[in-house]
């Protein structure tokens, strides 16, 4: 019978042969890497060559390693200059595989989480719902100011309104226009009992002498501070003040407003300068949203009959060609309002204490309502004005003049 032992068993007790490692390259002395004891007690820490490693270091950048590999490629980068740099280059590898991601905030992301908060508990103190485009285009302007750098606060702008007559302009920085808007905004916060910077006068009269004291020469942080301090001062004081408040009137000097519609007013100003200083340092801008956008239209429809009255008084217009008593209907001009803000308004043409209704129509505008917007704010001439109309032309004339007569400095 043969002495040789079995395929798989030892030559001692029968017990399982071990099979022998792979033999080292010829001119590596190194003995045969022998293979980790199982572990528990007794078992010896496991060691790990350089190439093992090396190989592990793609797994490693994907975090596919387990912990005790993790520990070791780990280890090893601090030891290994080579399998550190290559560690690096795969790394960055991998970051490119993941897709790139925006860092714009999603534009509907406040909206939506002050919709959500207010539907779980309701603000105790809302804010008035007439308050609210004066609030949202502050809010966007104070956006563009902190977006722009100390430099463009110097930055020319071309101020332009429509005196009745022709356009008129005027040269400011966008520090000049932050500080207009403070001193005419001063006749809302002195109205409501808040400090007013502007001293007394009407609108043009307060910005003049806010020029000529130089406030905007001042740093523009300060600027920028001291506007955004009396736009949130307003917005809590009318926020705080009980419902009587939003008929107080406004004296603007030459007119008077009650406060809903002084707003309405400064909301339509902060959008109208944005816009100027946007221009200006080659900012995008965007309108009003349509909602906001369509109570600025209808605040500018309601004064119109009184703006194309006070032409007739300066012998800019023809005289009225009825007499009608107030509260009762007459001639009327259709004003549509196509897009953005869109709407119909019924604007009488003989009396500002007259009625103007569908019966009483002598004319028709179709007008943009962006469109309408600028030639209120006196930056798009009558003559300009892309107006689709018919009937009247003498009532369509005296309208496109009053709107752009409403703007001011």
């Amino acid at each position: 019978m043969s002495t040789e032992p079995t395929p798989g068993t030892d030559r001692a007790a029968g017990t399982p042969a071990r099979v022998p490692q792979q033999r080292a390259a010829a001119g590596d002395a190194s003995p045969p890497q022998q293979p980790a004891p199982a572990s528990g007690a007794g078992a010896r820490p496991r060691t790990w060559s350089h190439p093992v490693l090396k190989s592990l270091l793609g797994a490693w950048a994907l975090a596919a390693c387990s912990a005790e590999e993790t520990a070791a490629v780990e280890d090893h980068l601090t030891d290994c200059a080579g399998c550190a740099d290559e560690a690096v280059r795969l790394r960055d590898a991998v970051a490119l595989l993941h897709p790139e991601d925006s860092l714009d905030l999603d534009p509907t992301l406040r909206s939506r989480v002050l919709a959500g908060a207010l539907n779980r508990r309701p603000a105790r103190i809302p804010v008035p719902e007439w308050a609210a485009p004066y609030e949202a285009e502050a809010a966007r302007l104070d956006a563009l100011l902190r977006d722009i750098g100390e430099a463009e606060w110097r930055a020319p702008v071309r101020l332009t309104w429509f005196d009745g007559r022709r356009a008129a302009e005027r040269d400011a920085t966008v520090a000049g226009v932050i500080g207009h808007l403070m001193a005419v905004d001063g006749i809302v916060a002195g109205t409501l009992g808040l400090p007013d910077p502007g001293g007394a006068g009407s609108p043009r009269e307060r910005t003049e002498a806010c020029w000529a004291a130089g406030a905007a020469e001042r740093a523009p942080g300060r600027v920028r501070a001291a506007w955004r301090d009396q736009g949130r001062s307003l917005i809590r004081t009318v926020s705080f003040a009980d419902g009587d408040v939003a008929d107080l009137p406004v004296a603007y000097g030459p007119f008077s407003l009650p406060l809903r519609d002084a707003f309405l007013d400064r909301a339509f100003e902060c959008w109208v300068h944005a816009e100027d200083i946007a221009e200006a340092v080659d900012y995008p801008y965007e309108p009003p949203s349509s909602p906001h956008l369509n109570r600025m239209i209808d605040l500018a429809a309601r004064l119109l009959p009184a703006s194309i009255a006070g032409r007739r008084r300066a012998g800019l217009a023809p005289p009225a060609r009825t007499l009608v008593a107030a509260g009762t209907p007459g001639r009327a001009l259709h004003l549509e309002i196509e897009g953005r803000g869109g709407g119909h308004w019924y604007i009488a043409l003989d009396s500002p204490g007259a009625l103007g209704t569908p019966e009483g129509e002598v004319a028709h505008v179709a007008l943009d309502g962006v469109e309408f917007c600028r030639l209120a704010a006196g930056h798009v001439s009558p003559e300009e004005a892309a107006a689709g109309s018919h009937g009247d032309a003498e009532a369509v004339r005296d309208v496109l003049y009053a709107t752009a007569s409403l703007s001011r400095l």
